[in-house]
């Protein structure tokens, strides 16, 4: 995987950064495979001609109430992942979860005529459990295990996973819609394919490793140090994992002191009575509400109404345009993950994404309440109707690189080990509760305020800079178990770099005083992308008022 710079917060072996660790986080980021070709392909699906002819012409309401179902039954399923995540681990949960999946994509494809739509309702709830649950274990299972300067793009397969399954979504529609006739088949097939992804999860997942942190915390210490060495690619005496361990062991000491017991009940008394977790719990929750006050998820559910609103009529235009949008999402976050999210950080990326995001969504809506393209529908588009089309495409580019992801990997990371499960599983709730009201308000939002949808976007979006910027320390490089220590800092807007500062000089002397012997075990502090050793960007190295050159000396 290409990273310009990785930033670490201590010395660090090469052998970290191994073949196992990515392919651990891809298997369990294929559950998210399940999430975007479910999301993608059902507004498009319930259009086709054969969907009509087996199902009649569906109304307003029934199309918001299918679509909806699912995100139902996702809310529901992100609390369950909570007891799945607790007792039987993140292995198991993973599997559990796409069992339910598969389950419920099986039940929607036996719906007929005679059955009418009631087994796609059901089936849509129950794959909605299922992908709830894995919204919830699947980001914390690949951040669990992840070595911190890698942490964004490890927790960012799961988002790259989403937008694959995005994508198939859509030019499997597209593809159904173009070469077979309008007859059950039509949208079956569609249906059928959510089987794939969710089948081969079901294979897969049961060979994940554990996660280390998971294990301490149920008290199995063993399996914890010989799973992390596995993950890391050392022997379990090498100085790195011992560190590791040892902050491990100290991070899961202090939880059960706070919380006085392991028990099930004892994380919400942390979450919900402590103001340091409700506090990341709000912040949280708050970035998949801009996330979706970016306008993302009206336009993955209803994208041919979207492209209507701009004056791009035809089911095969609308599909294909449809599918250009998924292309430029799809390549705006592999930018993410190769380029952005660990180097940059998570502020940086939010906030230039919230600017060219509302820039656009303005510039759409002042063209849909001037020109009316609605009323000119099959006249084709105009230079300003391409104007505005192009505006659309840069709106996806930018969200593709900045706000697709990054939440996701926020919420993997901000909480405390004992607290993690709970905590993502309320954010994950959040989460599917406004795709929820999304999925339910926007065939009505597009008929009754029309281009003041697009503008309640814009204005959303802008609110989020000065909330990020104020609120959100980086996250970035920061090790799981110093994430207390992170939130107690202020200002937030830099207490990122400064804590990675005082964390390089603190594992500088650790290992100094601890492994005088051992330290060519370790390779450079900072490396670019061809070995070079390097500490943070020209800004950071200002901001953080240390001597790199004297601390890189050390980690040599």
């Amino acid at each position: 995987m290409v990273s310009l710079k990785r930033i670490e917060d201590r010395p660090t072996p090469p052998e970290v950064y191994n073949w196992r660790i990515w392919m651990l986080a891809a298997i369990a980021a294929s559950a998210a495979i399940m999430i975007g070709y479910d999301s993608a392909f059902v507004g498009g699906a319930i259009v086709l001609k054969g969907f009509d002819n087996d199902f009649g012409k569906l109304d307003v309401s029934t199309k918001a109430n299918l679509v909806s179902t699912y995100q139902a039954g996702a809310f529901f399923g992100a609390f369950a992942g909570y007891p799945l995540g607790h007792f039987i681990g993140r292995r198991w949960g993973i599997t559990i979860c796409a069992i339910v999946f598969t389950i419920g994509a099986i039940i929607m494809v036996i719906a007929n005529k005679s059955t009418g739509l009631g087994p796609i309702f059901g089936g849509r709830a129950l794959a909605g459990l299922g992908i709830g649950a894995a919204s919830n274990l699947a980001p914390i299972y690949i951040s669990e295990i992840a070595v911190p300067a890698i942490r964004g793009q490890l927790v960012g397969l799961y988002e790259i996973g989403w937008q694959i399954g995005g994508l198939v979504g859509f030019f499997i529609n597209y593809g159904v819609s173009v070469n077979l006739a309008p007859n059950t088949e039509q949208w079956r097939i569609p249906f059928a394919i959510q089987i794939i992804p969710g089948g081969l999860l079901v294979l897969g997942a049961p060979f994940l490793i554990e996660s280390p942190r998971w294990l301490l915390t149920r008290n199995r210490n063993e399996e914890a140090a010989t799973n992390l060495s596995r993950i890391r690619n050392l022997d379990g005496d090498h100085p790195y994992i011992v560190e590791e361990l040892r902050e491990m062991h100290s991070a899961v000491d202090k939880e059960r002191k706070l919380l006085g017991s392991d028990s099930f009940w004892a994380p919400f008394r942390e979450t919900f009575g402590t103001s340091r977790v409700l506090w990341r719990l709000v912040l949280g929750s708050s970035m998949f509400v801009f996330q979706n006050g970016t306008g993302i998820n009206a336009i993955n559910y209803y994208s041919p109404t979207v492209f209507s609103s701009l004056g791009i009529t035809g089911a095969n235009t609308g599909l294909l345009t449809t599918g250009i949008f998924g292309v430029i999402k799809t390549c705006g976050a592999i930018v993410w993950i190769l380029f952005l999210i660990d180097n940059l950080g998570r502020r940086r990326i939010l906030m230039t994404g919230a600017s060219i995001c509302s820039m656009a969504m303005l510039a759409i809506a002042i063209y849909i309440a001037v020109a009316k393209p609605a009323d000119h529908a099959g006249e084709g588009l105009t230079d300003v109707g391409r104007f505005a089309l192009a505006c659309f495409y840069i709106w996806t580019l930018g969200y593709g690189c900045t706000w697709n992801g990054t939440p996701w990997v926020i919420g993997s990371e901000i909480f405390p080990q004992q607290s993690r499960t709970l905590g993502m599983a309320c954010m994950a709730a959040s989460n599917w509760l406004y795709n929820f009201a999304i999925s339910m308000g926007t065939p009505r939002a597009f008929l009754n305020i029309g281009w003041g949808f697009y503008l309640i976007f814009c204005v959303v979006t802008l609110i989020s800079i000065p909330y990020v910027f104020f609120l959100l320390p980086e996250t970035k490089g920061v090790p799981l178990e110093h994430m207390d220590r992170l939130f107690e800092m202020r200002p937030r807007y830099n207490a990122g770099p400064r804590l990675l500062a005082e964390l390089q000089v603190e594992h500088s002397q650790s290992f100094t005083n601890s492994h005088a012997g051992n330290v060519d075990a370790f390779g450079a502090h900072d490396r670019d992308s061809n070995g070079q050793n390097s500490f943070t960007e020209s800004e950071e190295k200002n901001n953080l008022n240390i001597n790199n050159a004297d601390a890189g000396a050390k980690y040599a």
